[in-house]
């Protein structure tokens, strides 16, 4: 008879963006910026919660900006709130310090067989790893600028959920919600397609060249595409929040056609940035189906994904926008704390003194 085999501990990944919130965004608005050390509090704060629901280790992505040193210093103390952290194996892989870290990080954690993946970033950081992840997946933490999908939480909280789910605690019928994305492609007249995703947002705009990548001037824009639009957003999917809300996860999304300046129906006043509002002309909108690709209606251009350049197309170029419903799985953290609560997963049995 065979000898079964070992079953192996849970494996968390950590994907920390460690550039997060320094766009042009901090010179134009009134954003805030976070410093590399609450970077690293942040990610102490998830190896202690996870050490507490079983983790031992996780997995990272390394860096150039110094978060691995900084964090090097605290998990080689052992002692104080240091003791009892999981510890990290970092990822075999070259550095860049460009978004290809990101996606790289994101497929050597699939392939290793993580049960979660936690980020902290952005959209544009959570769109990368989305991207490549797969079926594994994702919680978010924001520490981005104009951030719509992930969540404002305690890192703790996030850790703890993340952490119950991948030990196997919480069922996923329980732990995991699914998300909706918009899928873009773009044929040229040879029939070549190029493809990207975003998670929130895709806006079509009349510029040429990607160069700084933030978009946020608002007479460039042509377009605006949303999987969910909230009211309380701020950045680009806000235009369309105030227009006609869509929840993260009712069925549908927006489409938003911008005019010239005096053009338009009337101006919305709109959040683009922190402290930034802006008036923005619109000439219509309409709901997105599931599955339904809507042609782009500018003729050449660039396409911006969450926030960021991305993608530039030409006249002779088809552009279609898909929203795509039940695309990538995400842990509920409200969830899984109030499973944990029903479930008493969190009780420890009193020992007695002898």
């Amino acid at each position: 008879m065979r000898n079964p085999a070992p079953v192996r501990p849970p494996l968390v990944g950590i994907i920390a963006n460690p550039i997060s919130a320094r766009d042009i965004r901090r010179v134009i608005a009134n954003a805030s910026s976070l410093q590399l050390a609450d970077r690293v509090n942040i990610v102490l704060r998830l190896l202690s919660a996870l050490a507490a629901c079983g983790i031992e280790r996780v997995m990272m992505m390394p860096d150039r900006e110094g978060l691995k040193v900084m964090l090097e210093r605290h998990l080689s103390r052992r002692q104080g709130p240091d003791a009892a952290l999981a510890a990290v194996d970092w990822l075999d892989m070259p550095v860049t310090a460009r978004v290809d870290d990101t996606f790289r990080a994101a497929q050597l954690m699939r392939e290793a067989g993580v049960a979660a993946i936690v980020v902290l970033g952005g959209d544009g950081t959570h769109r990368a790893v989305v991207r490549e992840c797969g079926a594994v997946p994702v919680a978010g933490l924001s520490t981005g600028t104009n951030n719509a999908f992930p969540e404002m939480r305690e890192p703790t909280i996030a850790g703890l959920a993340a952490g119950l789910y991948a030990a196997g605690r919480i069922p996923s019928t329980d732990a995991l919600v699914h998300n909706k994305r918009l899928d873009i492609e773009i044929r040229d007249p040879q029939g070549n397609v190029r493809r990207d995703i975003a998670l929130v947002d895709a806006v079509i705009s009349h510029e040429h060249f990607i160069g700084a990548r933030a978009l946020w001037k608002i007479d460039t824009l042509a377009a605006v595409y949303v999987s969910y639009a909230d009211p309380q957003a701020i950045g680009l999917s806000a235009i369309a929040g105030l227009l006609e809300p869509v929840g993260r996860h009712d069925p549908g999304g927006l489409a938003v056609e911008l005019a010239a300046p005096g053009e338009g129906e009337f101006d919305l006043c709109a959040p683009i940035a922190p402290g930034l509002m802006c008036a923005v002309p619109i000439a219509s909108w309409q709901r997105l189906s599931d599955g339904v690709p809507q042609r782009v209606r500018q003729r050449s251009g660039i396409v911006a994904l969450d926030g960021e350049r991305e993608l530039a197309f030409s006249a002779s170029d088809e552009v279609t926008v898909t929203l795509r419903e039940g695309a990538f799985a995400s842990i509920d953290v409200a969830a899984c704390m109030r499973y944990a609560a029903r479930a008493g997963l969190m009780r420890q049995i009193a020992r007695v003194p002898s």
